[in-house]
């Protein structure tokens, strides 16, 4: 049986900024990597993809060029953890033994939820900004359009970028008014949450922007079904005051945000809490029965958006965390539940939003964050690809 002093499931933004982080400030530590997938994407341009100013093959790279020097890559799937026993099972039916687990694997995309869904994805006017496959067909769909009903969906689960499915539907406006359809457009927002943004601070912005694009707001709906080639999709109501509802929309466009959870394999794990979350303390990211195990990312069970930029706050913490526990020393780290939403709300407009547990506004520069900004827009579409695959990615920052 294979053996890893630590064992990381997962090889995305937060596995391998870990074990980077973590072979600098220990190379002798031995480090596994359990990842299947042959690519890495960064993902957070893929907003500017489907918004037509950012190319998609730039958010790519090959994963046995992320991963850590040192550290052992193990190109597979984990199927099921024994925490008792400090175990994983692989799909190829070996086992993993460990001293110390992180589980990181991110979110899993449930496109199989909505009906109708994946046989008219990237066609039919449906597309969704959620896949690298069908990013840029987003943009076909938003410049092809010559007006008519556009609309944007929010599911009724969390979501890795909670503001994504809203940010291309600013710009979308935006590229509307400024090719002169705007005026021939009914653009709609169907969310299963129950407001736009959890900031009010931010919101209100988002509101003036919304007014702006001339656009509709629903909240607390599920969209149900997708039928392409009818261009019809139904929604319906989640809460009591609009359980009984059910609305059928034609449309000439629809961005989809596919309904998201944990792994299927950590949902059923004893590492699961009731919504199949990672159990995790908040604060010291160490789960709350088995003591050698942590979580970071968007599996975790942390009350707070799933961002690349929360992962980049997790990550010390977990770090410190696991060398104090090591050492015999106790915990310090302490996540204070930070995370970012680099919110776009036009072509060269932006909204950075920062905030903790509280929602209260942790913002890091020295001005209004809450203002529409050029620069902060450059800083997305410029500055932080390029700190991803660079510091980022080798756990500096």
């Amino acid at each position: 049986m294979k053996h890893a002093k630590l064992l990381i499931i997962g090889g995305g933004n937060a596995g391998i900024s870990l074990s980077a982080y973590l072979k600098r400030h220990q190379p002798k530590l031995n480090i596994s990597i359990v990842e299947p997938s042959e690519r890495h994407y960064y993902q957070p341009a893929w907003t500017l993809v489907g918004g037509g100013v950012y190319d998609i093959q730039k958010t790519v790279k090959r994963e046995a060029d992320v991963i850590p020097k040192g550290v052992e890559w193990i190109r597979d799937y984990c199927e099921s953890f024994d925490p008792e026993n400090n175990q994983v099972s692989l799909r190829n039916g070996e086992k993993v033994s460990y001293d110390y687990l992180v589980v990181c694997p991110g979110i899993q995309l449930n496109w199989s939820e909505i009906k109708g869904l994946k046989e008219t994805l990237g066609k039919n006017g449906v597309c969704s900004n959620y896949s690298f496959e069908t990013a840029p067909y987003t943009f076909d769909c938003i410049k092809s359009f010559k007006g008519g009903v556009a609309l944007f969906h929010n599911p009724h689960t969390p979501v890795k970028c909670g503001g994504a499915p809203h940010k291309i539907m600013y710009l979308a406006a935006d590229f509307f008014r400024r090719h002169g359809v705007l005026e021939k457009a009914e653009i709609h927002y169907w969310s299963g949450s129950g407001r736009l943004f959890s900031v009010p601070k931010y919101e209100n912005t988002l509101l003036r922007v919304v007014k702006r694009g001339r656009i509709q707001l629903h909240f607390n709906y599920k969209l149900i079904e997708v039928d392409g080639e009818r261009k019809e999709a139904v929604f319906e109501g989640m809460i009591p005051e609009n359980k009984h509802e059910v609305h059928r929309i034609q449309f000439d466009m629809i961005h989809v945000t596919p309904p998201q959870s944990a792994p299927d394999f950590v949902k059923k794990s004893p590492l699961a809490n009731e919504a199949g979350w990672v159990d995790v303390d908040i604060h010291t990211l160490q789960h709350k029965k088995y003591p050698n195990i942590f979580s970071l990312g968007d599996c975790a069970a942390l009350p707070t958006s799933k961002t690349g930029a929360a992962i980049r706050k997790q990550m010390p913490v977990v770090a410190q965390n696991l060398m104090a526990l090591m050492q015999g020393e106790p915990l310090k780290g302490n996540y204070d539940g930070y995370t970012s939403c680099p919110l776009v709300t036009g072509y060269g407009k932006l909204v950075l939003a920062e905030f903790d547990y509280q929602h209260q506004p942790k913002e890091t520069f020295p001005f209004d964050q809450s203002k529409e900004r050029w620069s902060m827009y450059q800083l997305k579409k410029e500055i932080l690809p390029r700190l991803y695959w660079g510091p980022i990615l080798h756990g500096k920052i």
